[in-house]
């Protein structure tokens, strides 16, 4: 029994002292030494950055660029080690790559999708997009999944609910991808309020327009530019940025709606500035503008044959 323990263990210490000495060995030390310097300089390059780059848009894109620079000069590094190596399986990868594509092809895609995305100005990191039927915030592109800080679900307005959700960059060629800050990082809304018959729709249209000027005049003037740029780019027609008001009337009321540009991080509280100005406004017209709602006035009858 130790005869044939001492005969296995010789023959791993043989084995050991083969890879030890033959030029493996030496290679294995040379990529794993290269790898390691590579990865050093790399994680000081990103601290100093995370120390020198104030903007937060630059310091994040100069850090994945670092990243990305530092995977690929370590590939690049391991190539050249493994050169030899490498052309010795050129013929069993080519076997075996129609069986790697069927396996993979998710990932591939993915990966096709990020190139897209990097070259092809769908969307960047602070874009607000949705995307895979998630609606969030773009903070994270990487080659194979996107991350949103995601908005709205059971949170009424554009707020954040707290998850982070990671969707695959294949879904660029699978759906529409919906871009709230592209090109265009403005958008248009509407505020409805109903109106009593017989108001003075003369002045609501004003207290609507006055309230509007002072509240969202600077996001339409800067719209109006960023437009007049979109006109250029794209076959689109001049809109109009300014706000606006419409009246539609039926049996109940007058539906007074006021349609106006804001920015897309904004809309929220843009709209309860609007919402409290607009009633304090019809507040001091004296009663000459009031706002309609759906109540129901009910009068009791009298039975026949019961005195009042």
């Amino acid at each position: 029994m130790e005869d044939q323990l001492q005969e296995s263990t010789g023959e791993v210490l043989s084995l050991f002292e083969q890879f030890v000495s033959g030029p493996l060995f030496g290679k294995v030390v040379v990529a794993a030494t290269g790898v390691v310097i590579i990865y050093v300089i790399g994680l000081l390059v990103r601290r100093w950055l995370s120390r020198s780059v104030r903007d937060d848009k630059s310091r994040y894109r100069s850090r994945k660029l670092v990243s990305f620079g530092t995977l690929l000069f370590a590939l690049i590094f391991l190539s050249v080690v493994y050169s030899e190596q490498l052309t010795g399986l050129t013929v069993a990868l080519g076997v075996a790559s129609a069986g790697i594509a069927f396996a993979l092809q998710e990932v591939i895609v993915s990966v096709a999708g990020w190139l897209a995305i990097s070259f092809g100005d769908i969307y960047k990191t602070g874009d607000r997009i949705r995307m895979g039927g998630v609606t969030g915030d773009v903070i994270d592109v990487s080659i194979i999944r996107t991350t949103l800080m995601e908005l709205g679900e059971w949170v009424r307005g554009d707020l954040y609910t707290g998850r982070v959700v990671r969707v695959a960059n294949s879904y660029v060629f699978k759906e529409p991808i919906f871009n709230y800050s592209g090109d265009f990082p403005f958008l248009w809304d509407e505020i409805a309020i109903p109106i009593r018959h017989g108001s003075d729709l003369i002045l609501a249209r004003e207290v609507f327009l006055r309230v509007a000027a002072d509240t969202v005049g600077e996001y339409s003037e800067e719209a109006g530019r960023v437009w007049a740029r979109m006109v250029e780019k794209y076959l689109v027609e001049r809109a109009r940025v300014e706000p606006t008001v419409s009246i539609e009337a039926d049996e109940n009321w007058v539906t007074m709606t006021m349609r106006y540009v804001v920015d897309y991080k904004k809309r929220r509280t843009t709209k309860d500035l609007l919402f409290s100005a607009i009633l304090l406004g019809l507040e001091g017209t004296n009663g000459k503008v009031q706002i309609a709602s759906a109540s129901q006035e009910i009068t009791l009858m009298p039975s026949p044959g019961t005195s009042e």
